[in-house]
């Protein structure tokens, strides 16, 4: 299969992406049959294999890298875009340890979600399975084809990977381990497979033109990537258009922690998807908390734009508009409004955010249990920050992406929302009258 495709790509006149994309398909679905039976000893020794070789290959990885992002900043990408393309050593050794927690999870497949008996003596057991064969489009991001491909493989899953044109070479690099891993466990090198072009014709294929191959789309990227996905894809998608989210600091906070968790889940990465875009303040400790919280922005190298109230508190502030409510900045610049308490944090949440990760800084319990059952996010905090919106740090190893729908998988997508269930009926010669 694998020189199959390599002849397809490499042809000197235009490549057949539809043929190229075919063969694909039809690896994977063989892939992921084995998958499916592959124990969990086998599973995880590809995962460790696939760490070790990026630890080992990580100036090659590092020089890829370098390329890429050479070429993106030529190309006007903007600094959110260069910041989530762009790896160093950390990073590297970052993906490598998310392999080995993903290696270290409980494997999903096989386990038992609940079982009874009926009165006429069947036993019924539901059961997880695999979900088949898993796509990916992604953007920008290189580590995604670890973390993805490793959280496909545990979870007993073939995946085909179609990372941005602008990070091509740095998810080649990071595959390229991933398959090495395959390899070391005797495991079908097509159970991981990057779309070995960057022709954009690959996405369409993927969104119309396999679904007799893939049975699940998960877009990773921003705003009109997902869009186009859940408008085009002839299979169930896992996905978030964006994250718009929220940080209340409400009248009982402390302001100690209220000016760390806000800063932090602001500037720590503007780029990232749990980024707070609006901060909401309780107008009851505005005049206290909200200078304090401004100043610490500003001199964060945060752009602030906000509300008459708040841009009394200073002048440096800059006028928000509605727009602004809406708006995923992935950048330096955060909306904030005053608000008459929880209530009305909660409204404006519902009404502007985008059901991704919102949270409130107060001491008040009461209160913070109103907001937590009231906001209808996938995830709502109490007392931290936004930034903790990822998979890793839930102790999933890692996540493919946080989902915002509200069937199947919500929240941070790992090893177990990857999966589906079957039910198993054991009986004793039972017949239905």
């Amino acid at each position: 299969m694998t020189n199959t495709v390599t002849q397809i790509a490499n042809r000197p006149d235009e490549p057949d992406i539809r043929e190229l994309m075919q063969v694909l398909g039809r690896a994977a679905t063989a892939a992921a049959a084995q998958l499916a039976l592959a124990d969990t000893d086998r599973k995880n020794r590809a995962l460790r294999a696939a760490a070790c070789a990026l630890r080992a290959q990580h100036s090659a990885i590092l020089a890829a890298n370098a390329d890429d992002v050479r070429e993106a900043q030529a190309a006007g990408l903007t600094a959110a875009l260069l910041d989530r393309l762009a790896l160093d050593a950390q990073r590297v050794e970052a993906m490598a340890a998310g392999l080995d927690a993903i290696a270290a999870l409980a494997d999903p497949i096989g386990g038992i979600i609940a079982q009874w008996s009926r009165p006429n003596g069947l036993r019924i057991s539901r059961v997880r399975v695999p979900l088949g064969v898993i796509g990916i489009i992604y953007e920008s991001r290189p580590n995604v084809t670890a973390d993805a491909g490793g959280l496909c493989l545990k979870s007993g899953n073939a995946s085909i990977l179609r990372g941005g044109s602008e990070s091509w070479r740095s998810s080649a690099a990071i595959h390229a381990c991933l398959v090495e891993g395959l390899k070391a466990a005797q495991l079908p090198p097509a159970a991981i497979q990057l779309v070995p072009t960057t022709d954009r014709a690959a996405v369409g294929e993927m969104l119309s033109g396999m679904q007799d191959y893939i049975d699940v789309l998960v877009p990773r990227g921003g705003k009109s990537l997902v869009a186009r996905v859940q408008a085009e894809a002839r299979v169930p998608v896992i996905g978030h258009l964006e994250g718009v989210c929220h940080v209340y600091v409400d009248r009982d906070a402390d302001l100690a922690m209220a000016r760390s968790i806000t800063v932090n889940a602001k500037m720590r990465r503007t780029g990232i998807c749990g980024a707070a875009e609006t901060l909401l303040i309780d107008r009851d400790c505005a005049s206290n908390v909200a200078p304090t919280l401004i100043n610490d922005l500003l001199a964060a190298g945060c752009e602030v734009r906000g509300d008459e109230s708040i841009r009394q508190h200073d002048a440096r502030v800059k006028p928000v508009t509605d727009a602004d409510w809406v708006t995923e900045y992935l950048d330096a610049i955060i909306a904030v409004r005053e608000v008459s308490g929880v209530d009305e944090a909660i409204s404006h949440i519902g009404r502007y955010g985008s059901a991704h990760t919102d949270a409130i800084v107060t001491a008040n319990q009461h209160t913070a249990e109103r907001f937590l059952s009231r906001v209808d996010s996938a995830i709502v905090l109490h007392n931290t920050s936004t930034q903790f919106a990822d998979g890793g740090e839930f102790g999933m190893g890692a996540e493919i992406g946080i989902s915002t729908d509200r069937f199947h998988a919500r929240g941070p997508v790992g090893v177990e929302q990857l999966t589906s269930y079957k039910y198993v009926v054991r009986g004793s010669g039972q017949i239905r009258p």
